[in-house]
């Protein structure tokens, strides 16, 4: 009797760089999509309490320390699980010639882009891999 294959996600140094083909990307897509899920939903909760203060009030500066503790919490998560932080809730894979791109909430990893291009230079992957053929796919 055959036991099932779980798929381990390797939790490195945030130094260290990890290349990923486009599955790799997708198999831990799930696990990077409930870390940012909850993470969002806590930091919505410390964003409300800070609208709800006036500037002058002296807590602001301690909900600001804490909203500030949610996003570095993210992006440690982020970072040890290989991925390159880009922005707030914005990811990028390495794949040793550009990138594969994510951004929550979107559903899965559909866009691409080289080192030089960024976000706005974001393009579907189906056409990346049409025109190219890159090793990653």
């Amino acid at each position: 009797m055959s036991q099932a294959k779980s798929n381990v996600v390797q939790i490195g140094s945030p130094d260290a760089p990890r290349y990923f083909t486009l599955k790799e990307a997708n198999d831990m897509l799930a696990l990077i999509k409930k870390i940012t899920a909850e993470s969002y939903s806590e930091l919505q909760v410390v964003k409300t309490r800070l609208q709800n203060l006036l500037p002058s009030d002296p807590r602001v500066v301690f909900i600001e320390k804490e909203y500030e503790s949610v996003v570095k919490k993210w992006i440690s998560k982020m970072e040890r699980l290989g991925v390159v932080v880009k922005g707030l809730w914005l990811i990028d894979f390495d794949t040793g010639d550009g990138y594969l791109c994510w951004k929550y909430p979107e559903l899965e990893i559909s866009y691409y882009h080289e080192y030089t291009g960024g976000f706005a230079a974001r393009k579907p992957i189906s056409k990346v891999i049409e025109e190219t053929s890159p090793d990653w796919a």
